[in-house]
């Protein structure tokens, strides 16, 4: 059965409007969807973040799909780092995602302590380029905290990334008035099959 990983992001839940309804769609469509609560997700590090998805996700197979919203997805990406060299995934379907980012882009509440281990942690792309070669990114052209174009450039060129830049979505959060996400789905079906 092909099985689906959501992993929030920073000071989220999967029980945010928009992630609960690509859960619940994929649900319906026959899918396995597990969407984990990660620890302490006012505070994320990579060390936790990483092993918790990887203990939530169990074995991974060509299978195993991945959708990840803002600081979620350096957390998929950096979990798929982390791979044996024999594991494939069917793909990564990353929402706001960001990899380049400076300390001006967070929001006043967000700690620039917390958010400098993931802006200056490298990844090895080149590494996670060989567990899948299925990955789509979505931006919005008015999110706040993610620069559209590094970030676009940076999946297109190193991930050989399929992307989408939406009209005004934000951060594709609640407070951006984003409950559901048809475009998210359509992606990621058309991953699958």
């Amino acid at each position: 059965m092909k099985k689906i990983i959501i992993a929030h992001g920073w000071s989220g839940s999967p029980d945010e409007p928009m992630l609960k309804w690509i859960r619940e769609q994929m649900q319906s469509s026959g899918y396995e969807v597990i969407a984990p609560h990660m620890p302490h997700p006012d505070t994320p590090t990579i060390e936790d973040w990483v092993f918790a998805l990887g203990e939530a996700t169990g074995e991974v197979n060509e299978d195993t799909y991945f959708v990840g919203h803002s600081v979620g997805c350096q957390n998929v990406i950096r979990f798929i780092e982390t791979l044996p060299a024999d594991k494939k995934v069917g793909g990564v379907l990353l929402i706001a995602p960001w990899f380049y980012l400076t300390l001006e882009n967070l929001d006043e509440d967000e700690d620039p302590e917390i958010a400098k281990p993931w802006i200056e942690t490298p990844i090895d792309f080149a590494k996670v380029s060989t567990h899948t070669n299925k990955v789509s990114a979505i931006f919005s052209d008015d999110d706040p905290y993610v620069p559209v174009e590094e970030n676009k450039n940076i999946l297109e060129e190193k991930l050989g990334a399929k992307t989408l830049v939406m009209h005004e979505m934000g951060h594709f959060t609640e407070s951006d008035n984003i409950e559901n996400l048809p475009e998210a789905t359509q992606l990621l079906k058309e991953m699958i099959e």
